[in-house]
């Protein structure tokens, strides 16, 4: 694994070069005044389309370049392809500039507490007034309603929201793995704000488009709401869950290593006795079809278990993938970094990390799940550093040298 390397690297990995990457929004100018996950996702989905977003950070920067632990990443993965202005919001000098470079936009987006943006006259109502064509993004905890006035963070709304229960054990509630919530919300607001552009290009007028994290989880579960609509019964945490399917496990082998394999039909679960040799299995009526497979589980699953635990997870990945069996090795995070397919397939791309220790070492990140025009969507701006576009964005909005050297104490230049 080289997850970051030094550009003197004799090889350093290189994702394939694919040709011009398609920027449907290329001409789009977005103002991005927001920090964390949520409100830089957002920015990001529509950077990687080609929108120019500008990232408006406090004079101090966005407090995300100095997280530790699991925050440690937040800034280089959310903020790809983006200009940083560092402003000082507090002064009013230093608020005028970001109102000026607001009402220049096509869409404005944000994250902060309900009313921190109209205290600077950066909310919707007052730049609608400037510019009607406006797109307005606001990333809140919760929509407009009872809970709105609550501090929202990602674990929260997981644990008002059901989704914690679901991920853990019965009695222990436990957060997914990822700020699912938080990057969701944020592509939904992205999402928004696409439909706004093309409702504009009919009517000529902008809107304020809303997403928000606990709407975002409920949607997320909503899948066992409508389970229990259906059934009359309360969906069980998903390592307790009654399985659909009979084979759907991780399964622990050789050597204590792991492996998730499935056998999701009755073609497959011949598939699967008939590659591992369980002829007997396959001949039994009580085993004949799904429904009775899951009945049986807990007399088949230890048979299943015993007979595995000799092979290797090598041996058993080949003979699925060679008949065409789901399956997955279990693997860590950090050794997605040598993935065959994502390697090939440029699933990753280098950027160069703007803050810490290894400022300007080369590290790669990890772009959208899809492509446009078969191409995938890659960097074309480095993380920046912080304030490193001020003066370039204030000289585009008309200020000159001596008016930029004016404003030092309202803005950070790098």
């Amino acid at each position: 694994m080289n997850p970051t390397y030094t550009p003197t690297d004799s090889h350093p990995p290189e994702a394939p070069r694919r040709g011009a990457t398609a920027q449907p929004l290329a001409g789009l100018r977005v103002v991005e005044f927001t920090h964390m996950v949520m409100g830089p996702t957002c920015g990001m989905v529509l950077a990687d389309m080609g929108a120019d977003v500008i990232k408006v950070e406090p004079i101090d920067g966005d407090r995300t370049r100095h997280l530790l632990g699991a925050g440690a990443g937040f800034f280089p993965m959310f903020n790809r392809n983006k200009q940083s202005i560092a402003i000082d919001l507090h002064h009013p000098e230093g608020a005028a500039v970001a109102r000026r470079l607001a009402a220049s936009a096509d869409v404005v987006l944000e994250n902060f507490k309900p009313g921190t943006m109209k205290k600077y006259g950066l909310d919707y109502a007052a730049l609608s007034q400037v510019n009607a064509r406006l797109i307005y993004v606001s990333h809140k905890g919760f929509l407009p309603g009872p809970y709105e006035h609550r501090t929202a963070l990602d674990e929260v709304v997981q644990m008002m929201g059901g989704l914690a229960y679901m991920t853990g054990r019965p009695g222990d509630p436990l957060r997914a793995g990822s700020s699912v919530n938080d990057i969701m919300g944020g592509m939904f607001g992205a999402i928004g704000a696409l439909g706004a552009l093309i409702q504009r290009g009919i009517t000529g007028k902008g809107q304020e488009v809303q997403s928000a994290l606990y709407e975002n989880n409920v949607f997320l579960v909503g899948q066992h709401m409508m389970q229990y609509a259906i059934t009359g019964r309360p969906a069980s945490p998903m390592p307790d869950r009654i399985s659909a399917w009979a084979v759907y496990d991780v399964f622990t082998v050789k050597d204590g290593e792991q492996i998730f394999l499935a056998a999701v039909s009755d073609a497959q679960w011949a598939t699967f006795c008939t590659a591992l040799g369980f002829s007997d299995l396959l001949a039994e009526p009580g085993l004949a079809t799904n429904n009775q497979r899951v009945q049986a589980r807990p007399t088949l699953m230890p048979v299943l278990r015993e007979r595995l635990a000799s092979r290797s997870a090598a041996e058993l990945s080949s003979l699925f993938e060679k008949a065409g069996l789901p399956f997955a090795p279990i693997r860590r995070p950090e050794e997605l970094y040598d993935d065959e397919h994502l390697l090939a397939t440029g699933g990753l791309a280098d950027i160069t990390l703007p803050d810490g220790e290894r400022a300007g070492q080369t590290a790669r990140t990890t772009l959208f799940p899809f492509t446009m025009a078969g191409q995938r969507l890659g960097v074309r701006l480095q993380p920046p550093r912080k304030g490193e576009h001020t003066a370039a964005v204030l000289a585009g909005l008309g200020y000159d040298a001596e008016e930029i050297a004016g404003l030092r104490a309202m803005v950070a230049v790098a």
